[in-house]
């Protein structure tokens, strides 16, 4: 039950990463390789501030606008400059490596001693179940700090999701969505299409950020390569939560991407559980990212096949 619930919180945190990622990747169709940077730059930034004796919340606010702050960089270098997206993206990932090494001082930082967001959760969760160390859930045993870490995530992805949601139905959040749809009407009707992809953009980055901030803070440590192989996942977790509900609607799409992260974390969960080598573990993702991707294209020609046999 542990290991289930800690895979399933570590999904939630990394479903920041796919709703991120989201943003950029389906409303601005933008293939955005910053967001390797800047979650590590988000867990760098919360873990400096929580060592320097800031409280884990201004610590966690501080990376989500640092990555804000990058992402806004990107966007700033693509449409100002007219350097390519790609390009643009990749410039900003190198330049963040050696930024991010000089936030940390040096490639990896533990937590270990210090207050995070994680375990002012386990202290509310004790509170309420007057001091136990544990419960039983199906039968199986599950600690309160494990059981108080996924509430606490679970909440503030519900919230976050939330405030997209809402964000995207405001005018400012129409006018990025249809600045994805079609630029050139959005210019003909007078909006910046250049300001609302980087705003797009700040806040693709600041969601990455928020999520290395959590991730950070829910394993202990910070380590400059955390962010290696990211943007896979991160495209992944979308791509699959769109197979699963099979719907074009801004709101489901963002619930998509949340679902997709929770089923991507357990199927790599059982991977490892099963002995799966942990070095194969970014050939196995990409092999999944290649199934989600190929295997609905597929299904849907051998369906019409079918049909039309009939």
């Amino acid at each position: 039950m542990t290991l289930l619930v800690a895979a399933l919180t570590i999904g939630l945190i990394l479903a920041l990463l796919a709703l991120g990622m989201l943003v950029s990747f389906r409303i601005f169709s933008f293939p955005d390789l910053t967001a390797e940077g800047s979650i590590t730059l988000g867990a760098a930034v919360a873990t400096i501030l929580i060592l320097h004796g800031q409280p884990p919340l201004v610590a966690t606010a501080a990376a989500c606008v640092a990555g804000s702050l990058a992402g806004m960089l990107t966007g700033l270098i693509h449409t100002r400059l007219k350097v390519n997206a790609l390009l643009a993206g990749i410039l900003m990932m190198t330049a963040l490596y050696s930024i991010n090494l000089h936030v940390m001082g040096r490639s990896n930082l533990p937590l270990t001693g210090h207050s995070t967001l994680i375990d002012h959760a386990a202290s509310i969760g004790q509170l309420i179940s007057g001091g136990a160390e544990s419960l039983q859930v199906l039968g199986r045993e599950l600690s309160w700090h494990d059981l108080s870490a996924f509430v606490m995530v679970l909440i503030a992805v519900a919230t976050v999701t939330a405030v997209l949601a809402w964000f995207f139905r405001t005018h400012l959040g129409t006018a990025m969505l249809a600045t994805g749809d079609n630029p050139q009407m959005v210019r003909a009707l007078g909006v910046d299409d250049r300001a609302m992809m980087t705003l797009g953009l700040a806040v693709s980055n600041g969601l990455v950020a928020l999520s290395g901030a959590l991730l950070a803070q829910y394993q202990g440590f910070v380590d400059a390569g955390m962010g290696i192989g990211m943007l896979v996942w991160g495209l992944a977790s979308v791509i699959i939560g769109e197979t699963l509900v099979g719907s074009r609607r801004l709101a489901h799409l963002l619930i998509a991407a949340v679902l997709g992260s929770l089923l991507f974390r357990l199927l790599v969960a059982i991977a490892l559980r099963w002995g799966l080598d942990p070095n194969d573990l970014k050939l196995v993702t990409a092999a999944f990212v290649l199934a989600a991707l190929v295997l609905p294209g597929a299904i849907g020609r051998l369906r019409m096949r079918q049909a039309g046999g009939t």
